[in-house]
């Protein structure tokens, strides 16, 4: 809940960032020479950008999140057999040998979103974020392709 709660106020925060950069570049704008025109248009594009990449990245982790709580109805969501070291960080060796095992299981079922989805938490737990990010993609695409189905 916390980070939920995180979450929506760093995106209200910038949000609020976006229309004062937005409301600037319409200042700019209405001055009305060529200059400041060009730099107006420059500055209103960045709260596009930023926008999209909020909804984008908020799109993901709703979609992310509606795959856990399916997973979990299911009895499905790994389970956390993770070594830890007195600090409480996973034993790279034993996120290694997890990420082994959900791997081989992976390219068992390469059309099974469930497997990506663990998949990508092992990457997670290994601390290789890209990867996970790209294995809930799949997994997320491929439930789509399924409920489409």
């Amino acid at each position: 809940m916390r980070a939920k709660i995180t979450y929506f106020t760093l995106a209200a925060v910038l949000v609020v960032y976006f229309v004062l950069v937005g409301s600037r570049g319409v200042l700019l704008i209405r001055h009305g020479t060529v200059v400041t025109v060009a730099f107006g248009l420059a500055v209103l594009v960045l709260p596009f950008i930023g926008c999209w990449f909020l909804w984008q990245t908020t799109r993901f982790a709703r979609n992310a999140n509606r795959l856990a709580r399916e997973l979990e109805a299911e009895g499905g969501l790994p389970v956390d057999e993770l070594v830890r070291t007195p600090s409480g960080r996973i034993d790279r060796s034993s996120a290694d040998a997890v990420f082994a095992k959900r791997q081989a299981e992976t390219e068992a079922a390469p059309e099974d979103w469930r497997s990506w989805f663990r998949l990508a938490v092992a990457y997670h737990d290994a601390r290789d974020t890209p990867r996970a990010r790209k294995a809930m993609q799949r997994a997320i695409s491929l439930h789509g392709g399924a409920a489409r189905r």
